[in-house]
């Protein structure tokens, strides 16, 4: 559901995206996991300048790395060894209420119980086994006006199609 991204990208280009190397998974110091001091996992996903700001200034990193496009290897290193000098418990306090797109990973068990989830209705399909034991489902994460309604298939135009299209249909002076 969440390869999108990289399933356009290998669909046009041809070239199939390997972990690490694109920005969306794990090519950028910005987008990524980092492990706590005590082996829990913070998600970093400060893509935009004013979140990565906040973020560096947030955990003192230096300034000379904050330009993570002159050396990423260097600036992730360094993210790294300062997320690894805290446990889970410190960064969600002191980064989780600033505006810079952190959290700490949750168990499953935390993530049935946040209130998040549960106001976006994520959390509302549910079995029922015999005895009234429920279950939770989580749904496919699109809107369920895309779920009803989508065709089987969708027929469009090949890549470029549209293009020769375009470049094909007379004049007709509008």
């Amino acid at each position: 559901t969440f390869t999108w991204y990289s399933l356009a990208q290998g669909q046009v280009t041809g070239n199939w995206p390997e972990g690490g190397e694109g920005l969306l998974t794990g090519g950028s110091p910005r987008y990524g996991l980092y492990a706590t001091g005590d082996g829990w996992f913070l998600a970093v996903g400060a893509l935009e300048q004013k979140f990565w700001e906040v973020f560096c200034e947030a955990i003192s990193l230096d300034p000379g790395l904050s330009d993570d496009r002159m050396n990423p290897e260097a600036t992730r290193s360094a993210i790294a060894s300062i997320i690894a000098s805290e446990p889970a418990s410190y960064w969600r306090s002191y980064l989780e209420p600033r505006d810079c797109c952190c959290t700490v990973v949750r168990s499953l068990e935390e993530a049935l119980a946040d209130p998040h989830l549960t106001a976006r209705g994520q959390l509302d399909n549910q079995a029922e086994e015999p005895g009234g034991r429920r279950l939770v489902s989580t749904p496919l994460p699109l809107a369920p006006v895309f779920r009803e309604h989508a065709p089987a298939l969708l027929r469009v135009p090949s890549s470029g199609g549209d293009q020769e299209l375009l470049q094909t249909e007379p004049d007709r002076g509008d």
